[in-house]
């Protein structure tokens, strides 16, 4: 418990360091997040039998993060001309698969894109969401981590202390819908509060995002414990003492950035 609360006291300082050093330090750290999130999804991957081509899949990872990021950086002629080089580099997929004496090439090939999609991709999106305006806005992913991680907190404890029907008992036998319902309540209180400080939209604008979090954070969650139970594994990793990997610390972020970013771009910002 004590390495767990080391271990967590110091991620948070690292998250929070990562939005509020600015832009350029957060483009490089969520990019470097990305790209670990995929090896290590690579990795687990591997241990099934499946052969997902990880070289192509690193440098396509790398390519889609950085393109996507490099649209606030460029004008926006050089931005659409970076990603128009990604069909290029993702043909590479393929065509390396032809060199590999593989009974089962396409599901190298399908793993290997669905390691992008699920890792590189979400992370992307969070990014993108300190540009939602047009510039740089710590505010944004800021709120989505500390509504995201009270969320996690309130869902933890209401459903240990109160916790008796099962949400989906299938995919994560402690998941209680208890747990989510105090979870989604903390979550919108924090939204209130940030309300308070943050004026870029309404109050009511932050506490839809917060129950969205929280809807979608918690099909998230279920969504890696199915993925590690398909491979019948405990926890995706051993980069965090205590906490197990980068996956089980971002599951929560994987599924909903990208849907949290459309929900708020299309009904608040557009």
């Amino acid at each position: 418990m004590k390495t767990r609360a080391i271990t967590g006291f110091f991620f948070v300082i690292v998250m929070l360091g990562s939005v509020l050093l600015g832009q350029y330090v957060f483009s490089a750290f969520y990019l470097l997040i990305s790209v670990l999130c995929l090896h290590e999804f690579y990795k687990l991957i591997a241990q099934t039998g499946v052969k997902p081509n990880m070289q192509a899949g690193m440098l396509n990872g790398i390519l889609l993060f950085a393109f996507v990021a490099l649209q606030y950086y460029t004008d926006i002629s050089t931005g659409h001309f970076l990603l128009a080089l990604l069909p290029f580099s993702m043909s590479l997929i393929f065509i390396q698969e032809l060199y590999k004496p593989s009974p089962a090439p396409f599901t190298n090939i399908a793993f290997t894109f669905l390691g992008i999609i699920f890792t590189v991709l979400p992370f992307a999106f969070f990014h993108s969401m300190a540009f939602v305006k047009g510039h740089f806005n710590f505010h944004f992913p800021l709120a989505f981590l500390l509504i995201l991680w009270t969320n996690d907190t309130g869902a933890y404890l209401t459903g240990r202390f109160f916790g008796r029907t099962k949400l989906f008992e299938r995919h994560s036998p402690k998941k209680t819908w208890e747990g989510f319902i105090g979870g989604a309540l903390l979550a919108i209180g924090t939204a209130l509060i940030i309300s308070h400080y943050f004026f870029d939209v309404r109050w009511l604008q932050w506490a839809s995002m917060a129950f969205y979090i929280s809807l979608i954070g918690t099909f998230g969650d279920l969504v890696e414990s199915m993925f590690k139970r398909s491979i019948n594994i405990k926890d995706s990793g051993g980069i965090l003492p205590g906490h197990g990997g980068l996956l089980d610390r971002f599951d929560g972020l994987l599924l909903s950035a990208p849907l949290v970013f459309a929900f708020f771009y299309l009904f608040f910002i557009a």
